[in-house]
């Protein structure tokens, strides 16, 4: 516009009013529509038609400028002719500077202007403008220099952002990532679940989380090493992801523990569940070594549980318990009944956590009789609770809670010393059998607890047998062994609890230092069918031939005692001989007890039915 007002009225009209409102009403148009254009991201397409769209645009406006100044070149003074050369020097620095990020564009304008410009005004004649000329060339040529130091340096910089989030995701990736299995992990499994579940409620749909435990692969890792384990973890991670690909999200929470969130009515959440099971059952066939391992599985939802992702968890957790002690292998769901016995638990472990033990706790004895002579070899110690405010608490509920709850070790210590005292009141021939948890004979305090308490009480250790499940063997074998060879050296009889019922029985049997063998009392009681005795005389055949005394649980007729007495079980337990009693009850049960005698007397069904009693292990 400037150049058109000086050379107004010296050039023809055309050349300073229509041909300068074109070239300002093209880039005018280009400006508005450039500001007008929506920031948002674009394609690589749409990015590399915008490129080459203002490349073309540039190349046609500069060439329509430099065409359009140099004709009005040849009209006017020699200051109307200076005033054209400044402003296409002007032109070509700015052009260059606002195109800095786009060297094509830059360079074909700066040709465009820059070629014509020097062919014009470099002449022999004319050494003014050819100075002129030849300053615009070097400047220009500099700035060509810094667009391309420049235009490096943005590209240097672009390529380091692209690496940096690159190198973020992978990180983040990571991060989100469980390295053995490939699938997410807890933090990524616990963020996607909460986001799930707000846009789930907020549809009004029904969101799900499942936990996913392995029923056996403790024993498995401890048998074929870390290394098989890992495999193994590897091929269950592998399993779940075929089993809900495109169904549901599935994560490794840790260790063995697997958890999924997945959309949709309990039933069909509940039918994936149990195919996810029944994919875990199937045996894992690795290198040489085939294992069998299988899963159980819980199952809480947002129509049964308010709350975040971890309360959705914490119930999907206990279904997972519940379905390992009564449906292991199987999936079952959070119901309103778990609810109810979470809110009894907490009850009952709030008043065990102030529970004065040595005022609430009792011990009652249960006799083991030996069935050659019928003389009681032993008594059973177990745990009985009468609390001030909730009354009579079965040991089924309230030991695993003290488990939970970090006390088992002042219990145990606490019911042993009752127990121990009860031997004062009793023959030097009858033995003390007393129950030890999982937690127990993995705990080093309690092993040592138990072994100073022995020691003050003054009884022998050889009158103390430690019963002990497969389960708490299980659980930490190496440490489990080490208690029991500890046990074992002082003189304490060790045996091994409910047979039959635990996971590779024999296995443990062979390798640990055990004294008798408790015949679980599923077994007695199936001794009425064919099958069943066929199975009992193998698990008595079996301990004869390792040179242990085995001990029948459960007792509760005379044809049970009789069928035992005919295969060789050494001594026997149950309501048939005696209930569970308070010391002072099983002397006077002892001191009416009849002579030794070779015939016994069948219990009326009546009383042979009496009200359950439970177990304090």
């Amino acid at each position: 516009m400037a150049v058109a007002y000086t050379h107004f009225g010296t050039a023809p009209d055309w050349m300073t009013v229509w041909i300068p409102c074109l070239l300002v009403l093209v880039s005018v148009v280009r400006m508005v529509k450039w500001l007008r254009k929506p920031a948002v991201p674009l394609s690589g397409e749409e990015t590399l038609r915008s490129l080459r769209r203002t490349t073309v645009l540039g190349t046609l406006i500069a060439l329509g400028c430099i065409c359009w100044s140099l004709g009005l070149g040849r009209y006017g003074t020699d200051h109307l002719h200076a005033h054209v050369a400044i402003f296409v020097a002007i032109t070509v620095i700015g052009c260059i500077f606002c195109l800095m990020h786009l060297p094509q564009a830059a360079m074909l304008v700066t040709a465009i202007v820059t070629l014509p410009y020097l062919a014009c005004y470099v002449s022999p004649s004319d050494a003014v403008y050819s100075a002129i000329a030849l300053n615009i060339l070097l400047v220009t040529l500099v700035m060509i220099r810094v667009l391309l130091n420049t235009f490096n340096g943005f590209t240097k910089l672009i390529r380091t952002q692209a690496e940096t989030e690159r190198l973020n995701r992978e990180v983040t990736k990571l991060a989100h990532t469980d390295m053995l299995t490939g699938l997410p992990n807890r933090r990524l499994f616990f963020a996607q679940a909460d986001s799930d579940i707000a846009r789930c409620r907020a549809a009004g749909l029904d969101l799900a989380i499942g936990v996913i435990d392995l029923d056996r692969f403790k024993a498995a890792n401890d048998t074929f090493g870390h290394l098989l384990g890992d495999q193994i973890l590897e091929s269950v991670g592998a399993r779940l992801a075929e089993t809900f690909e495109g169904k549901a999200m599935v994560a490794r929470l840790g260790g063995d523990e697997f958890a999924f969130v997945a959309e949709g009515e309990e039933a069909a959440v509940l039918a994936l569940a149990a195919r996810a099971c029944e994919a875990l059952s199937n045996p894992f066939r690795l290198g040489e070594i085939t294992v069998s391992i299988g899963a159980s599985c819980g199952i809480a939802t947002t129509r049964d549980v308010p709350g975040t992702a971890r309360a959705l968890y914490d119930g999907a957790d206990y279904a997972l318990y519940m379905a390992k002690n009564e449906r292991r292998g199987f999936a079952m769901l959070y119901s309103s009944e778990h609810a109810s016995r979470i809110r009894s638990e907490r009850e009952v472990e709030g008043a065990l956590q102030t529970a004065d033990l040595d005022a609430e706790m009792q011990v009652h004895l249960q006799p083991i009789s030996s069935l050659a002579d019928r003389t009681t070899i032993a008594v059973e110690a177990l745990a009985r609770w009468d609390s001030p405010r909730l009354g009579k608490v079965r040991p089924d509920v309230f030991i695993p809670l003290a488990e939970r709850a970090g006390i088992i070790h002042r219990l145990t210590l606490t019911l042993l010393g009752k127990a121990l005292g009860c031997l004062d009141h009793l023959p030097p021939e009858v033995k003390l059998s007393f129950n030890l948890s999982a937690h127990d004979i993995t705990c080093q305090e309690t092993v040592l607890g138990i072994l100073a308490l022995v020691r003050r009480s003054g009884v022998e250790p050889s009158r103390l047998i430690m019963e002990l499940t497969e389960t708490a063997v299980v659980r930490d074998f190496d440490a489990a062994e080490t208690s029991i060879r500890l046990l074992r050296s002082l003189g304490v009889g060790i045996a091994l609890d409910d047979f039959g019922t635990g996971q590779s029985s024999l296995s443990y049997l062979r390798r640990l230092p055990i004294d008798k063998v408790k015949i679980d009392k599923s077994f007695v009681a199936g001794a009425g069918d064919g099958e069943g005795r066929e199975l009992l005389s193998a698990v008595v055949a079996f301990c004869k031939s390792m040179h242990m005394q085995c001990v029948a649980e459960g007792v509760e007729d005379a044809s049970q005692l009789d069928f035992l007495e005919a295969i060789g079980c050494d001594l026997y337990q149950g309501y048939l001989l005696a209930k569970p009693m308070p010391i002072d009850q099983l002397v006077a049960w002892q001191a009416t007890r009849p002579r030794p005698a070779r015939r016994r007397v069948s219990l009326s069904p009546l009383d042979r039915r009496p009200a359950p009693e439970f177990r304090g292990d």
